[in-house]
């Protein structure tokens, strides 16, 4: 029985409520009815645990901007296999990739997936850096210096694929570049933030990367690549979420209570459309 149908829902709605078009999940079987019963605007295919899912959800590829990967999967050697499998038809295909919870269980046991791929962003806790860190300089974190060194060291040894290392400070680099992502949040940390930031963070990443080639194109550049602008505005957002509802529900604040400031977060910091 599949346990986790929170965590996809908050990512997906996440990235439709931060302003994609569609957003599709791609689950289980047995948590697409769950799923879809949470909200009525999700696209949701019940096929990840299938036997032929890499070629089912092939066929959608062509038609998504960014896909994020992990929220909810859990460690089901099939599931994972899939989602192995997907990741690398992604790449293959150019497709921009945020890779969260147990997505980065398969970028640790695998770190050549992604290796060397610029259109990645990985979205580690502090546990998850420690192993992700272990595994791809075979050492430990605690060795490797302070944790803005060890954020640099990692994403350059990885090829330079952006890392938004997740803390009371959000620390996101692509090994060049470093940017601090500490804007006000609240006391409160509840379970699920973290799927909000992937999620909204699968939508800015195709927007800054089509606002970047467009600059290009007008011969203006920017200091940041995409992904770099990506994570910053995904944490932003998210810790913003967080500054309007606490106040409104204090201990009680839930995650779903940050997704419902979604809006009012955007428009505090970007301005109306």
């Amino acid at each position: 029985m599949f346990r986790y149908t929170g965590a996809p829902y908050f990512a997906a709605i996440s990235a439709l409520k931060t302003g994609a078009d569609l957003s599709h999940v791609f689950c289980p079987a047995d948590a697409a009815t769950v799923i879809k019963s949470y909200s009525p605007e999700l696209i949701v295919h019940p096929l990840l645990d299938r036997k032929h899912a890499v070629n089912e959800v092939s066929e959608w590829l062509t038609r998504l901007h960014s896909l994020v990967v992990g929220p909810g999967l859990g460690r089901n050697p099939a599931i994972i296999d899939n989602a192995k499998a997907l990741i690398e038809k992604a790449r293959k295909q150019g497709k921009h990739l945020v890779i969260d919870a147990d997505g980065l269980f398969i970028v640790t046991t695998y770190p050549d997936l992604i290796r060397n791929y610029t259109r990645v962003i990985l979205t580690p806790n502090a546990v998850e850096f420690a192993r992700l860190y272990s595994a791809v300089m075979g050492q430990s974190s605690e060795q490797g210096g302070d944790l803005q060194t060890q954020v640099v060291n990692l994403s350059k040894t990885l090829g330079h694929v952006t890392i938004c290392r997740k803390g009371q400070v959000d620390i996101i680099s692509d090994g060049r570049t470093v940017v601090l992502g500490a804007t006000p949040g609240s006391n409160r940390r509840c379970g699920g933030q973290g799927d909000l930031l992937a999620g909204s963070m699968g939508t800015f990443v195709y927007w800054a990367h089509y606002s970047l080639e467009k600059s290009r194109n007008e011969d203006k550049i920017s200091d940041y690549s995409s992904t770099i602008i990506a994570a910053y505005a995904a944490s932003t957002l998210t810790r913003t979420c967080s500054n309007l509802a606490f106040p409104k529900h204090g201990r009680s604040m839930t995650t779903t209570d940050m997704i419902d400031e979604i809006h009012f977060a955007f428009e505090k910091l970007f301005g109306s459309p």
